[in-house]
């Protein structure tokens, strides 16, 4: 049964039609003789809405990022965003990853403005607007505790510094939809907490819809407004749970007995999967 600070239902497979994103019985098979990836997997993400997937590894959580962003498509099945089929790479798209892949002989500033030199319209009005994207870059590091680290390369950021300088890259072109693969699990706990709040923070503010990947049931159950629970491959969405804890959500909440209710039925969902 469902505890205090949650309401959880098995997945009905029929998409929302109003939904921003829509997964409908999506199919997937990467090589033939691979076996499926995917199989019958359905998903809805209102817009501006913050979705967390878990799973056990390999179930295919980056797999749905991939088919969402349309860097692969589907064996079987529609990906819609915005209610037009995805046939290859969004632009409305922001990425980050749990390694920052920031490059290395370029300055913090210098990896921020990347996409504006990519994503169009933005790079035709790089050059006459450089002044006016440096700007938004520097704010946009001063939203995030980077303030003064314009100029540093990569080497001379700490790992928590170069994931808040991958955020703010993932933002600088104002996309509508963010995929996030497991941003934090490289760091340690407690900068892991840190970002928690720094995401929460730019979320509230911006209101880009957000699907993240993650394998800690502790950041899904902070940072999320809905968590879908995978099968075992070939995944499919077993479980949805509407989160409604308050927000802004704080370190404080994560000691609260529905904090911990929610993060407990969470495992019991991760268990029952690996042992079927």
């Amino acid at each position: 049964m469902p505890q205090t600070g949650l309401k959880v239902s098995v997945m009905d497979s029929t998409p929302v039609t109003t939904a921003f994103v829509e997964i409908d019985k999506v199919r997937l098979r990467y090589l033939e003789g691979d076996g499926l990836a995917l199989e019958q997997t359905s998903m809805t993400i209102a817009k501006g809405e913050f979705i967390a997937v878990v799973g056990p590894s390999g179930c295919g959580k980056s797999t749905l990022l991939k088919l969402v962003s349309g860097l692969i498509r589907p064996t079987e099945g529609k990906v819609r965003v915005d209610r037009q089929e995805v046939a290859g790479p969004l632009k409305i798209v922001g990425m980050a990853f749990q390694n920052p892949t920031l490059l290395p002989w370029r300055t913090t500033l210098d990896n921020v403005l990347l996409p504006l030199e990519i994503v169009q319209p933005h790079r035709s009005n790089l050059r006459r607007q450089r002044k006016a994207f440096e700007e938004k870059a520097m704010a946009l590091l001063s939203s995030v505790g980077l303030a003064g680290c314009e100029k540093k390369f990569p080497w001379e950021l700490s790992g928590g510094m170069q994931q808040r300088a991958s955020l703010c890259r993932a933002l600088i072109h104002e996309p509508d939809l963010m995929m996030l693969d497991e941003p934090f699990a490289a760091l340690d706990a407690f900068t892991r907490e840190e970002l928690w709040d720094v995401l929460q923070g730019l979320w509230m503010t911006r209101r880009f819809t957000v699907l993240l990947v993650t394998h800690d049931l502790r950041e899904a159950a902070y940072l999320a407004d809905t968590i879908y629970v995978m099968s075992k491959r070939p995944g499919r969405i077993l479980v949805r749970y509407d989160n409604v804890l308050p927000r802004p959500r704080n370190q404080e909440m994560t000691f609260r007995q529905d904090f911990g209710d929610l993060v407990h039925e969470l495992k019991g969902h991760i268990r029952t999967v690996r042992a079927a």
